[in-house]
């Protein structure tokens, strides 16, 4: 009655072993580590720099425990503090000779002391949020004006171009704050313009009014455009800044909107705060301008001479200089997507630009007019330029979506689509709150985290184990083993712990214990009807089913909600809760009852089970015996 068949067993055995592997690097804390990261958009890392770090760290006298390339940046993990900072010193005076121009950033963190026969089979230990870890925290403003005077200034350059296509005269266009101003000398053209103007740019509301001796439009955005506008620059910026410093490793960034105009930044583990205003502050701005390719421009570049007039000199990625003319064609705001692929006739890398409607008319102008010529385009980082990529014309592009191609592997191709992606902020931002968690603080967060838990756990174990004996144990020991799953899928996961996580832990103990205590009632009440010991386990089992899965469903609802709608710690409360919820359906029904059936099951004359004191009715106490550990009270 009360057995399981060897494949239970088995499913039990597996995710014991399971959790208690992906729990184990929990336990290891993590080591002081410095980070080396690309400084430059246009700069690649690979795995020749780690073979550089290590050298550097050999001859400054510093033994790292390791160094590795991992994603796109080298991390050196050490013993303490000290020779971290030493570390660090020696890998900014090698890697950056001129301070002013950095080409990498040596950043302060901290890495996981897991050996590796765990890392190797992907245990690895739960990302801990700010409080938890310690790092930095911004508070950013997104300057909406400047938003609503880039808005405006892009369309300045749109009703240039619209009365130009047509041929409607105009006697000035000037831009006062938000406002955009078009004057005219008859009212034949205005009358024209305004019928244009109103059909082709519907952002703007056109008004007359009086201009002197001239007759003037003004239009101004319209209130759910301008509102429009603020929101998208919001989301550009969030977006911009989660390229930049996904592109860093920081694990597991928080960026998020907070309220209408302002951005939090959050960087676990970064230490350094001049370091992370220094990631979070790496936009770049897109520009495309054309290559002066006169004997002047071919006489500056090989260093004979002067740069001509109205250009500017720059450096491709490979370090070749190029004279590159001063007049901005396009900037990144007229750019939608960029993504890399396959010339489908010469199967040679690209990197496919789509543009928008202004900047498709305008590419359309420019390559007609520029065919054989070379075309650059720029990144500019803290007001230093470099070239992206410069690629010949080789004839009309219409339509919006441009083709590059060249000497390139598919990787610089997906490289290069990332940093045009990436773009520039929509809106200038500064920070106006900064606050830095050190890990010492962290350390204490964590410490009267765990001792919630473990107290929890604790009064939990003892008031089971004096209420129903043998059975109080069993239900303490499927208690530990739904945290160790807990604790295991979330390292899994890779899933961010933070204070409101530990809180759920410590809940999801409670409302766990809770199926444990319907199913010892149940086998109490059977006991109590005189059912033998073996019925009264499986019917506690079976009927108590019903009830611990409706319960978990109807909280599993409400956890959902709280992570479907719930943002910042309310969601990551709500993840941890879930998970919780699902792992102790599993303790406290299967791996329970394995236990309950390993200890009783085998007995064919089973008298008694220890399940605490059992209080039986007279009626049912004179006819039988009571299943219990003590004799029948009436």
């Amino acid at each position: 009655m009360n057995r399981y068949p060897w494949w239970k067993y088995a499913i039990i055995v597996v995710a014991l072993l399971g959790g208690f592997l992906y729990t184990l690097p929990n336990f290891f804390g993590e080591a002081p580590a410095v980070q080396v990261s690309s400084g430059k958009a246009t700069l690649k890392l690979d795995a020749s720099l780690e073979r550089r770090v290590s050298q550097i760290l050999t001859d400054a006298g510093v033994k790292p425990d390791f160094v590795q390339f991992e994603g796109n940046s080298i991390k050196a993990r050490f013993t303490d503090t000290d020779v971290q900072l030493k570390a660090k010193d020696a890998l900014s005076r090698a890697l950056n000779p001129d301070p002013a121009d950095p080409s990498y950033i040596v950043a302060l963190n901290l890495l996981s002391r897991s050996p590796h026969w765990l890392t190797a089979i992907r245990a690895l230990p739960m990302y801990l949020g700010l409080d938890l870890r310690g790092g930095v925290h911004f508070l950013m403003q997104v300057d909406m004006k400047a938003a609503l005077t880039k808005r405006a200034e892009a369309l300045t350059g749109d009703i240039r171009t619209l009365l130009r296509d047509k041929n409607l005269r105009h006697a000035g266009i000037a831009r006062d704050g938000n406002n955009v101003e078009v004057r005219f000398r008859d009212r034949e053209t205005l009358t024209a313009a305004l019928n244009t103007l109103t059909d082709q740019l519907p952002d703007l509301a056109w008004t007359e009014v009086p201009g002197g001796t001239d007759l003037k439009l003004s239009g101004v955005l319209k209130p759910d455009v301008a509102r429009r506008v603020q929101e998208t620059a919001v989301k550009q910026n969030i977006t911009t800044l989660h390229n930049r410093v996904n592109e860093l490793g920081v694990s597991e960034p928080v960026i998020q909107q907070q309220g209408v105009d302002r951005v939090v930044v959050q960087l676990p583990g970064v230490q350094d705060t001049a370091k992370a205003k220094d990631i979070i502050g790496r936009t770049a701005t897109l520009e495309v301008r054309l290559v002066d390719d006169s004997t002047e421009a071919q006489s500056a570049m090989a260093g004979n001479g002067p740069v001509p007039f109205g250009t500017e000199r720059y450096l491709e990625r490979g370090g070749r200089p190029l004279i590159v003319k001063r007049q901005v064609i396009l900037t990144g705001d007229n750019l939608n997507d960029a993504q890399s692929g396959f010339d489908s006739q010469t199967h040679e890398a690209t990197v496919n630009l789509t543009l928008d409607a202004n900047g498709s008319r305008i590419f359309k102008d420019i390559t007609r007019d520029n065919i054989g010529k070379r075309m650059a385009i720029l990144l500019f980082e803290k007001g230093k330029g470099e070239v992206v990529t410069a690629p010949v014309i080789r004839s009309e592009i219409g339509g919006g979506r441009v083709q590059i191609s060249g000497s390139m592997t598919s990787v610089e191709a997906a490289d290069t689509a990332l940093l045009l992606r990436a773009g520039s902020l929509a809106a200038p931002m500064e920070i106006i709150e900064e606050r830095t968690i050190g890990p010492t603080l962290g350390a204490e967060n964590i410490g009267k985290g765990f001792n919630s838990v473990l107290y929890g756990f604790a009064a939990i174990a003892v008031f089971m184990c004096v209420y129903y004996r043998l059975f109080g144990m069993f239900s303490t020991l499927a208690l530990a083993f739904n945290l160790l799953l807990l604790v295991s899928v979330l390292s899994l996961m890779q899933a961010t712990l933070s204070l409101p996580g530990m809180a759920a832990i410590a809940l999801t103990l409670g409302m766990a214990i809770d199926a444990n205590v319907l199913i010892n009632e149940r086998v109490r009440e059977e006991l109590r009807a005189g059912a033998s010991p073996q019925a009264a386990i499986h019917a506690g089992y079976e009927r108590a089913f019903a009830t611990i899965l409706d319960s978990n469903v109807t909280t599993l609802i409400a956890g959902i909600a709280l992570l479907v709608f719930g943002s910042g710690p309310v969601k990551n409360f709500a993840v941890v809760h879930c998970i919780g919820i699902l792992t102790s359906m599993f303790s406290a029904v299967l791996f329970s009852r394995a236990l309950v059936n390993l200890w009783y099951g085998r007995q064919k004359k089973l008298k008694t089970v220890s399940i605490g004191q059992v209080w039986v009715p007279p009626s049912v106490a004179a006819s039988s015996a009571v299943a219990a550990d003590e004799p029948a009270k009436t």
